[in-house]
Protein backbone atom coordinates (compact mmCIF):
# COMPACT_ATOMS: atom_id res chain seq x y z
CA UNK A 1 0.00 0.00 0.00
CA UNK A 2 2.48 2.58 0.76
CA UNK A 3 4.61 1.87 -2.43
CA UNK A 4 1.96 4.43 -4.04
CA UNK A 5 3.58 7.54 -2.96
CA UNK A 6 0.38 9.11 -3.61
CA UNK A 7 -1.54 7.05 -0.37
CA UNK A 8 1.74 8.21 1.10
CA UNK A 9 1.51 11.65 0.44
CA UNK A 10 -1.87 11.83 1.56
CA UNK A 11 -1.64 9.38 4.76
CA UNK A 12 1.37 11.66 5.98
CA UNK A 13 -0.37 14.98 4.99
CA UNK A 14 -3.48 13.43 7.37
CA UNK A 15 -1.39 13.00 9.82
CA UNK A 16 0.51 16.18 10.08
CA UNK A 17 -2.30 18.22 9.86
CA UNK A 18 -3.92 16.52 12.57
CA UNK A 19 -1.28 16.73 14.90
CA UNK A 20 -2.15 20.36 15.07
CA UNK A 21 -5.80 19.90 15.26
CA UNK A 22 -6.13 17.41 18.04
CA UNK A 23 -3.64 19.58 19.74
CA UNK A 24 -5.71 22.63 19.71
CA UNK A 25 -9.21 21.05 20.06
CA UNK A 26 -7.93 19.01 22.93
CA UNK A 27 -5.69 21.21 24.73
CA UNK A 28 -5.80 24.77 22.92
CA UNK A 29 -9.97 24.93 22.88
CA UNK A 30 -10.74 23.59 25.61
CA UNK A 31 -7.94 23.81 27.92
CA UNK A 32 -7.95 27.68 27.25
CA UNK A 33 -11.83 27.81 27.83
CA UNK A 34 -12.54 25.76 31.14
CA UNK A 35 -8.57 26.35 32.41
CA UNK A 36 -7.61 30.04 31.99
CA UNK A 37 -11.09 31.41 30.93
CA UNK A 38 -12.64 29.45 33.85
CA UNK A 39 -15.96 28.79 31.36
CA UNK A 40 -18.86 26.51 33.07
CA UNK A 41 -20.98 23.85 30.97
CA UNK A 42 -22.78 26.26 29.43
CA UNK A 43 -20.02 28.29 28.23
CA UNK A 44 -18.10 25.11 26.84
CA UNK A 45 -21.67 24.41 25.16
CA UNK A 46 -22.04 27.72 23.45
CA UNK A 47 -18.20 27.63 22.16
CA UNK A 48 -18.86 23.56 20.84
CA UNK A 49 -22.29 25.00 19.35
CA UNK A 50 -20.29 28.08 17.22
CA UNK A 51 -18.31 25.05 16.11
CA UNK A 52 -20.62 22.87 15.16
CA UNK A 53 -22.89 25.26 13.43
CA UNK A 54 -20.37 26.40 11.33
CA UNK A 55 -18.92 23.06 10.67
CA UNK A 56 -22.63 22.62 9.31
CA UNK A 57 -22.13 25.96 6.96
CA UNK A 58 -18.56 24.67 5.56
CA UNK A 59 -19.31 21.06 4.96
CA UNK A 60 -22.64 21.74 2.67
CA UNK A 61 -20.20 24.21 0.27
CA UNK A 62 -17.40 21.77 0.75
CA UNK A 63 -19.02 18.20 -0.29
CA UNK A 64 -19.96 20.04 -3.73
CA UNK A 65 -16.57 21.71 -4.39
CA UNK A 66 -15.34 18.09 -4.29
CA UNK A 67 -17.54 17.00 -6.81
CA UNK A 68 -16.67 19.86 -9.12
CA UNK A 69 -12.88 19.91 -8.36
CA UNK A 70 -11.77 16.85 -6.54
CA UNK A 71 -10.62 16.58 -3.19
CA UNK A 72 -6.63 17.18 -3.75
CA UNK A 73 -7.71 21.14 -4.59
CA UNK A 74 -10.00 21.08 -1.54
CA UNK A 75 -7.70 20.06 0.64
CA UNK A 76 -4.99 22.39 -0.68
CA UNK A 77 -7.49 25.29 -0.33
CA UNK A 78 -9.27 24.71 3.08
CA UNK A 79 -5.37 24.54 4.40
CA UNK A 80 -4.36 27.52 3.56
CA UNK A 81 -7.33 29.44 4.44
CA UNK A 82 -6.87 27.83 8.00
CA UNK A 83 -3.45 29.37 8.67
CA UNK A 84 -4.58 33.33 9.69
CA UNK A 85 -8.09 31.85 11.37
CA UNK A 86 -5.99 29.28 13.55
CA UNK A 87 -3.50 32.59 14.43
CA UNK A 88 -6.52 34.88 15.53
CA UNK A 89 -7.06 32.19 18.28
CA UNK A 90 -3.97 33.43 19.61
CA UNK A 91 -5.71 37.06 20.28
CA UNK A 92 -9.02 35.42 21.73
CA UNK A 93 -8.74 36.18 25.57
CA UNK A 94 -12.26 36.29 26.48
CA UNK A 95 -14.76 33.70 25.82
CA UNK A 96 -16.60 35.45 23.60
CA UNK A 97 -13.87 36.64 21.26
CA UNK A 98 -12.96 32.57 21.95
CA UNK A 99 -16.41 31.29 20.73
CA UNK A 100 -16.59 33.94 17.28
CA UNK A 101 -13.07 32.59 16.73
CA UNK A 102 -14.06 28.87 17.35
CA UNK A 103 -17.29 29.67 14.67
CA UNK A 104 -14.44 30.90 12.09
CA UNK A 105 -12.22 27.62 13.13
CA UNK A 106 -15.12 25.31 12.04
CA UNK A 107 -16.13 27.24 8.91
CA UNK A 108 -13.03 26.78 7.27
CA UNK A 109 -12.23 23.59 8.94
CA UNK A 110 -14.92 21.31 8.20
CA UNK A 111 -13.64 21.58 4.19
CA UNK A 112 -10.31 20.07 5.18
CA UNK A 113 -12.77 16.99 6.57
CA UNK A 114 -15.20 16.53 4.12
CA UNK A 115 -12.01 16.34 1.45
CA UNK A 116 -9.87 14.17 3.26
CA UNK A 117 -13.26 12.02 3.39
CA UNK A 118 -13.71 12.25 0.27
CA UNK A 119 -10.08 10.92 -0.97
CA UNK A 120 -10.10 7.09 -1.08
CA UNK A 121 -12.50 6.95 -4.08
CA UNK A 122 -9.67 8.94 -5.37
CA UNK A 123 -6.85 6.76 -5.15
CA UNK A 124 -8.27 3.81 -5.75
CA UNK A 125 -11.65 1.61 -7.68
CA UNK A 126 -11.02 -1.51 -5.79
CA UNK A 127 -13.28 -2.15 -2.96
CA UNK A 128 -10.77 -4.49 -0.87
CA UNK A 129 -7.83 -1.70 -1.14
CA UNK A 130 -10.44 0.85 -0.43
CA UNK A 131 -10.56 -0.30 3.09
CA UNK A 132 -7.01 -0.67 3.05
CA UNK A 133 -7.11 3.35 1.92
CA UNK A 134 -9.92 4.51 4.56
CA UNK A 135 -7.61 2.64 7.31
CA UNK A 136 -4.40 3.59 6.76
CA UNK A 137 -5.93 7.46 6.58
CA UNK A 138 -8.01 6.44 9.98
CA UNK A 139 -4.93 5.46 11.30
CA UNK A 140 -2.78 8.64 10.61
CA UNK A 141 -5.95 10.30 11.81
CA UNK A 142 -5.57 7.93 15.17
CA UNK A 143 -2.01 8.00 15.37
CA UNK A 144 -2.00 11.83 15.55
CA UNK A 145 -4.44 11.49 18.42
CA UNK A 146 -1.60 9.96 19.94
CA UNK A 147 0.88 13.01 19.29
CA UNK A 148 -1.45 15.63 19.04
CA UNK A 149 -2.39 16.11 23.00
CA UNK A 150 0.72 15.03 24.21
CA UNK A 151 2.15 18.23 22.32
CA UNK A 152 -0.34 20.18 23.49
CA UNK A 153 -0.18 19.17 26.82
CA UNK A 154 3.86 19.92 26.22
CA UNK A 155 3.40 23.28 24.98
CA UNK A 156 0.70 24.37 27.28
CA UNK A 157 2.89 23.60 30.46
CA UNK A 158 5.99 24.84 28.77
CA UNK A 159 5.53 27.57 26.45
CA UNK A 160 1.57 28.38 27.31
CA UNK A 161 -2.15 27.36 25.64
CA UNK A 162 -1.72 29.69 22.78
CA UNK A 163 1.26 28.56 21.26
CA UNK A 164 -0.72 25.02 20.10
CA UNK A 165 -2.81 27.65 17.62
CA UNK A 166 0.44 28.66 16.14
CA UNK A 167 1.65 24.58 15.71
CA UNK A 168 -1.79 23.80 14.15
CA UNK A 169 -0.79 26.48 11.71
CA UNK A 170 2.04 25.74 10.99
CA UNK A 171 0.73 21.92 10.47
CA UNK A 172 -1.76 23.19 7.74
CA UNK A 173 0.61 24.60 5.73
CA UNK A 174 3.01 21.61 5.97
CA UNK A 175 -0.35 19.10 4.96
CA UNK A 176 -1.12 21.67 1.79
CA UNK A 177 2.68 21.18 0.35
CA UNK A 178 2.13 17.52 0.80
CA UNK A 179 -1.13 16.93 -0.88
CA UNK A 180 0.14 19.12 -3.69
CA UNK A 181 1.86 16.25 -5.19
CA UNK A 182 -0.52 13.58 -5.43
CA UNK A 183 -2.29 12.64 -8.47
CA UNK A 184 -6.00 11.45 -8.16
CA UNK A 185 -8.21 9.20 -10.58
CA UNK A 186 -10.68 10.95 -12.54
CA UNK A 187 -14.24 10.18 -11.14
CA UNK A 188 -17.06 10.21 -13.31
CA UNK A 189 -18.87 13.30 -13.35
CA UNK A 190 -22.53 14.37 -14.25
CA UNK A 191 -23.20 15.00 -17.64
CA UNK A 192 -25.05 18.14 -16.94
CA UNK A 193 -25.03 20.38 -14.07
CA UNK A 194 -27.37 22.54 -12.20
CA UNK A 195 -26.48 25.46 -9.99
CA UNK A 196 -24.90 25.15 -6.22
CA UNK A 197 -28.35 24.27 -4.35
CA UNK A 198 -29.73 22.45 -6.82
CA UNK A 199 -26.72 19.81 -6.95
CA UNK A 200 -26.97 19.91 -3.00
CA UNK A 201 -30.26 19.32 -2.88
CA UNK A 202 -29.50 16.21 -5.43
CA UNK A 203 -26.85 14.59 -2.85
CA UNK A 204 -29.57 14.88 -0.14
CA UNK A 205 -32.21 13.01 -2.47
CA UNK A 206 -30.17 10.37 -3.70
CA UNK A 207 -28.84 9.89 0.07
CA UNK A 208 -31.98 9.91 1.45
CA UNK A 209 -33.44 7.81 -1.63
CA UNK A 210 -30.86 5.00 -0.59
CA UNK A 211 -32.02 2.69 1.92
CA UNK A 212 -28.31 1.34 3.23
CA UNK A 213 -26.97 5.29 2.96
CA UNK A 214 -29.27 6.09 5.02
CA UNK A 215 -28.86 3.29 7.73
CA UNK A 216 -25.16 3.97 7.97
CA UNK A 217 -25.36 7.74 8.31
CA UNK A 218 -28.24 7.76 10.62
CA UNK A 219 -26.41 5.01 12.63
CA UNK A 220 -23.15 6.90 12.69
CA UNK A 221 -25.18 9.85 14.18
CA UNK A 222 -25.77 8.55 17.27
CA UNK A 223 -22.40 8.02 18.19
CA UNK A 224 -22.05 11.64 17.22
CA UNK A 225 -24.93 12.82 19.44
CA UNK A 226 -22.92 11.14 22.06
CA UNK A 227 -20.00 12.85 21.54
CA UNK A 228 -21.44 15.93 21.31
CA UNK A 229 -22.16 15.39 25.31
CA UNK A 230 -18.74 14.64 25.52
CA UNK A 231 -17.80 18.01 23.53
CA UNK A 232 -19.67 20.06 26.39
CA UNK A 233 -19.05 17.89 29.75
CA UNK A 234 -16.06 15.88 29.52
CA UNK A 235 -13.25 19.03 30.06
CA UNK A 236 -15.45 19.42 33.33
CA UNK A 237 -14.66 15.65 33.74
CA UNK A 238 -11.51 15.95 34.36
CA UNK A 239 -11.18 19.21 36.30
CA UNK A 240 -14.07 18.43 38.41
CA UNK A 241 -14.84 14.74 39.34
CA UNK A 242 -10.83 13.79 38.25
CA UNK A 243 -9.56 16.94 40.25
CA UNK A 244 -6.39 17.10 37.21
CA UNK A 245 -4.40 20.05 35.77
CA UNK A 246 -4.98 21.42 32.13
CA UNK A 247 -1.90 19.29 30.93
CA UNK A 248 -3.44 15.41 31.57
CA UNK A 249 -6.22 16.40 29.31
CA UNK A 250 -3.56 16.58 26.53
CA UNK A 251 -2.00 13.36 28.41
CA UNK A 252 -4.94 10.94 28.96
CA UNK A 253 -6.23 11.67 25.17
CA UNK A 254 -2.81 11.22 23.88
CA UNK A 255 -2.73 7.36 25.40
CA UNK A 256 -6.58 7.28 24.08
CA UNK A 257 -5.08 8.05 20.75
CA UNK A 258 -3.32 4.42 21.02
CA UNK A 259 -6.67 2.43 21.43
CA UNK A 260 -7.46 4.49 18.60
CA UNK A 261 -4.96 3.25 16.66
CA UNK A 262 -4.89 -0.24 17.01
CA UNK A 263 -8.61 -0.22 16.49
CA UNK A 264 -7.74 1.45 12.71
CA UNK A 265 -5.04 -1.40 12.28
CA UNK A 266 -8.02 -4.34 13.01
CA UNK A 267 -10.83 -2.53 11.13
CA UNK A 268 -8.10 -2.21 7.60
CA UNK A 269 -7.84 -5.95 7.00
CA UNK A 270 -11.31 -7.11 8.25
CA UNK A 271 -12.42 -8.96 4.71
CA UNK A 272 -15.46 -8.79 2.89
CA UNK A 273 -17.23 -10.93 5.15
CA UNK A 274 -17.26 -8.48 8.09
CA UNK A 275 -17.56 -5.41 6.14
CA UNK A 276 -21.57 -5.36 6.94
CA UNK A 277 -24.16 -3.21 7.96
CA UNK A 278 -24.76 -5.81 11.27
CA UNK A 279 -20.76 -5.42 11.95
CA UNK A 280 -21.25 -2.04 12.09
CA UNK A 281 -24.39 -2.03 14.18
CA UNK A 282 -22.21 -4.46 16.88
CA UNK A 283 -19.10 -2.05 16.83
CA UNK A 284 -21.64 1.21 17.38
CA UNK A 285 -22.98 -0.79 20.29
CA UNK A 286 -19.55 -1.36 21.74
CA UNK A 287 -18.58 2.14 20.98
CA UNK A 288 -21.59 3.48 23.64
CA UNK A 289 -20.83 0.57 26.21
CA UNK A 290 -17.14 1.17 25.64
CA UNK A 291 -17.85 4.85 27.10
CA UNK A 292 -19.04 3.58 29.83
CA UNK A 293 -15.98 2.37 31.28
CA UNK A 294 -14.22 5.94 30.46
CA UNK A 295 -15.82 7.66 32.72
CA UNK A 296 -18.00 5.41 34.79
CA UNK A 297 -15.26 6.22 37.43
CA UNK A 298 -13.29 8.98 39.46
CA UNK A 299 -9.85 7.27 39.37
CA UNK A 300 -7.46 8.45 37.19
CA UNK A 301 -5.80 5.30 36.69
CA UNK A 302 -8.91 3.87 35.46
CA UNK A 303 -10.20 6.15 33.02
CA UNK A 304 -6.55 5.75 31.45
CA UNK A 305 -7.13 2.26 30.74
CA UNK A 306 -10.24 2.32 29.92
CA UNK A 307 -9.73 5.10 27.47
CA UNK A 308 -7.37 2.46 25.88
CA UNK A 309 -10.08 0.39 25.22
CA UNK A 310 -12.59 2.85 24.30
CA UNK A 311 -10.11 3.98 21.48
CA UNK A 312 -9.74 0.87 20.18
CA UNK A 313 -13.62 0.28 19.43
CA UNK A 314 -13.99 3.61 17.95
CA UNK A 315 -10.96 3.22 16.04
CA UNK A 316 -11.96 0.37 14.34
CA UNK A 317 -15.91 1.80 14.04
CA UNK A 318 -14.71 4.90 11.74
CA UNK A 319 -12.75 3.58 8.98
CA UNK A 320 -15.94 0.40 8.67
CA UNK A 321 -18.35 3.39 8.62
CA UNK A 322 -16.85 5.46 5.93
CA UNK A 323 -15.54 2.52 3.44
CA UNK A 324 -19.57 0.89 3.92
CA UNK A 325 -20.54 4.66 3.05
CA UNK A 326 -18.16 4.97 -0.05
CA UNK A 327 -18.85 1.44 -1.51
CA UNK A 328 -22.47 2.48 -1.79
CA UNK A 329 -21.51 6.01 -3.53
CA UNK A 330 -21.37 6.50 -7.21
CA UNK A 331 -18.70 8.44 -8.65
CA UNK A 332 -20.35 11.74 -9.21
CA UNK A 333 -21.75 11.37 -5.54
CA UNK A 334 -19.14 10.78 -3.72
CA UNK A 335 -17.79 14.52 -2.37
CA UNK A 336 -21.97 15.32 -1.58
CA UNK A 337 -22.31 11.98 -0.15
CA UNK A 338 -19.40 12.63 2.12
CA UNK A 339 -20.78 16.32 3.04
CA UNK A 340 -24.09 14.52 4.11
CA UNK A 341 -22.74 12.44 6.64
CA UNK A 342 -20.42 15.03 8.16
CA UNK A 343 -23.16 17.15 8.42
CA UNK A 344 -24.91 14.35 10.00
CA UNK A 345 -22.56 14.00 12.14
CA UNK A 346 -22.39 18.07 13.31
CA UNK A 347 -26.15 17.87 13.53
CA UNK A 348 -25.94 14.99 15.92
CA UNK A 349 -23.09 17.01 17.66
CA UNK A 350 -24.99 19.66 18.20
CA UNK A 351 -28.28 18.33 19.13
CA UNK A 352 -26.86 17.71 23.17
CA UNK A 353 -25.23 21.07 23.61
CA UNK A 354 -28.35 22.57 24.45
CA UNK A 355 -29.36 19.61 26.86
CA UNK A 356 -26.48 18.36 28.35
CA UNK A 357 -25.49 21.52 30.43
CA UNK A 358 -29.17 21.65 32.51
CA UNK A 359 -29.21 17.92 32.85
CA UNK A 360 -25.48 18.22 34.22
CA UNK A 361 -26.25 20.58 36.21
CA UNK A 362 -29.86 18.24 37.49
CA UNK A 363 -28.15 15.00 37.91
CA UNK A 364 -24.51 15.89 37.66
CA UNK A 365 -21.54 15.36 34.79
CA UNK A 366 -20.45 12.01 35.30
CA UNK A 367 -24.12 11.15 34.80
CA UNK A 368 -25.19 12.25 32.14
CA UNK A 369 -22.36 11.36 30.13
CA UNK A 370 -23.16 7.72 31.60
CA UNK A 371 -26.73 8.03 29.95
CA UNK A 372 -24.88 8.94 26.44
CA UNK A 373 -23.30 6.17 26.05
CA UNK A 374 -25.99 3.84 27.02
CA UNK A 375 -28.55 5.70 24.91
CA UNK A 376 -25.77 4.94 21.78
CA UNK A 377 -25.86 1.48 22.73
CA UNK A 378 -29.24 0.90 23.06
CA UNK A 379 -30.00 2.06 19.65
CA UNK A 380 -27.53 0.00 18.17
CA UNK A 381 -28.64 -3.13 19.82
CA UNK A 382 -32.41 -1.87 18.36
CA UNK A 383 -30.48 -1.80 14.93
CA UNK A 384 -28.60 -4.98 14.68
CA UNK A 385 -32.19 -6.67 13.39
CA UNK A 386 -32.77 -3.94 10.17
CA UNK A 387 -28.72 -4.32 9.76
CA UNK A 388 -28.57 -8.35 9.13
CA UNK A 389 -31.84 -7.53 6.65
CA UNK A 390 -29.84 -4.63 4.96
CA UNK A 391 -27.26 -7.65 4.61
CA UNK A 392 -29.05 -10.54 2.92
CA UNK A 393 -29.41 -7.83 0.04
CA UNK A 394 -26.23 -6.52 -1.24
CA UNK A 395 -26.63 -4.42 -4.25
CA UNK A 396 -24.86 -2.51 -7.13
CA UNK A 397 -25.30 1.05 -6.92
CA UNK A 398 -26.17 2.87 -10.04
CA UNK A 399 -27.00 6.78 -10.56
CA UNK A 400 -30.78 7.16 -10.34
CA UNK A 401 -32.74 9.19 -12.47
CA UNK A 402 -35.71 9.32 -10.84
CA UNK A 403 -34.02 8.90 -7.63
CA UNK A 404 -35.75 5.15 -6.47
CA UNK A 405 -34.54 3.44 -3.31
CA UNK A 406 -32.03 0.57 -5.12
CA UNK A 407 -33.16 -1.58 -3.20
CA UNK A 408 -36.17 -2.42 -4.55
CA UNK A 409 -34.35 -3.80 -7.56
CA UNK A 410 -31.90 -5.89 -5.95
CA UNK A 411 -29.12 -7.14 -8.63
CA UNK A 412 -25.68 -8.28 -7.43
CA UNK A 413 -22.64 -7.93 -5.18
CA UNK A 414 -21.97 -4.55 -3.49
CA UNK A 415 -21.85 -3.59 0.07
Amino acid sequence: MFADRHVLRVVAARFISRVGGEAAFFVGIWGKAAFELEADAGDIALVMAALGISSLIGTSIAGLLVDRFDPRRVLIGAEFVFVPVMIGMVFADTLPALTVMVFFVGLVGAPVFTAIASFGPYLTDDPDRLGQVNGYIEGASWSAFVVGPAAGAVLAGTIGVDSIFVLDAATSVLAAILVFGVTVRQLRTSEERGGGFSELKDGFTFTYGHRRLRFYILLGSTVWIMFGTFSSLEALFFRDILGVEIETLGWVNSIFGLGLVGGTWVASRLTSKYRTARTLAIVVALTGLGSLLYVGTDRLGIVIGAGVVWGSIIGMMAPLHRTLIQLNSPDEYVGRIAGVTHIHSEVGHLMPLAIAPPLAAAFGIQPTLIAAGLLVALVAVAAIPAASRLDRTRIVVVPPTGLPDPLDEPKSVSH
